[in-house]
């Protein structure tokens, strides 16, 4: 018989949700750099357990939000963990019980009805044996976990016995998705995030959030090869300066990057050209939103 279902992976920002995802479905489908909510879509990874497919909603971090983009995707991560067949919420062992963590645990209780709620400690190699013990045991007196598990999502210590775990609590039924397919994003979207993500290691502190890349077009040609096209929004004029770089080297190493990455992703040859533009509002645009997954009424205050 088989088993398919949801699994959302909840917690704060760089808790090491993308990071497990990918460690769970074996190939990059979510972006993975150290700075905090890279994650704006809840990005589907698949991974195959026995007879069990497992779907990954890997939703962004959970955080105060102060903008409508913040609020947005503090929306759509809740969102992905009330669709879900189970919600393991993932926390850092070194960081321990932090006040973001006590807001996600008083925000569990309104949803968790019904599901099955695991508790995941990462970054287990930072800390004493005793002090994941006594972590674990105080997450346990604040909510009724089904199971608690010790792992390293880098390393992947301990990602099978969760993998393993998950797949036994999914509902029986038939498989939700091809079994060669790893993750339901559009080829596009996911394009523009292997983008965005070279552009944020690259730009450090400078230019964080104020910017979106999106694939404008995607032409297969005769000889297997693709050609794609991307424009990266950015607020202000400055912006654009930034990201281009002295005499364009800046956008000519992210194009680079991203191109590699997508020819070893596809395993074929694709020619990448990236453009930047200045739109003022953008993170006031319903249009944005709609490329990111994201809802824009989900941002109003």
């Amino acid at each position: 018989m088989t088993k398919a279902g949801f699994v959302a992976l909840i917690g704060e920002p760089n808790a090491g949700k993308s990071t497990l995802t990918n460690r769970m479905v074996g190939a990059k489908v979510s972006i993975v750099t150290h700075k905090v909510q890279t994650t704006r879509t809840r990005i589907r990874g698949v991974a195959i357990e026995g007879d069990s497919q497992i779907v990954f909603v890997d939703t962004p971090g959970l955080f105060k939000p102060r903008r409508r983009l913040d609020r947005a995707m503090v929306a759509a991560a809740w969102g992905g963990a009330a669709d879900a067949d189970v919600i393991v919420l993932l926390i850092e062992a070194h960081r321990g019980v932090t006040e973001g963590v006590e807001r996600i645990l008083v925000e569990l209780e309104n949803i968790a009805t019904g599901r099955r709620v695991a508790l995941a400690i990462n970054k287990i190699d930072r800390v004493q044996a005793e002090a994941l013990l006594a972590l674990s045991q105080k997450m346990n007196d604040a909510f009724a976990f089904e199971r608690t598990f010790m792992i390293s999502a880098e390393r992947g210590h301990g990602v099978d016995d969760l993998r393993q775990w998950l797949a036994g609590e999914l509902p029986d039924g038939p498989w939700l998705y091809p079994e060669d397919q790893i993750a339901d994003l559009p080829m596009r979207m996911i394009a523009a995030e292997m983008t965005r993500e070279k552009l944020t290691l690259r730009l450090h502190q400078e230019l964080p959030y104020q910017l979106t890349v999106e694939t404008e077009s995607w032409q297969e040609r005769k000889d297997g090869s693709a050609r794609i096209d991307q424009i990266i929004y950015v607020a202000r004029d400055g912006h654009k300066g930034i990201i281009l770089g002295n005499k364009g080297e800046t956008i000519k190493a992210v194009s680079k990057a991203a191109r590699e990455e997508l020819e070893e992703f596809l395993g074929r040859k694709v020619h990448l050209f990236c453009q930047v533009k200045v739109r003022e509002k953008w993170l006031e645009e319903a249009e944005r939103y709609s490329e990111m997954g994201l809802d824009f009424k989900d941002g109003n205050a």
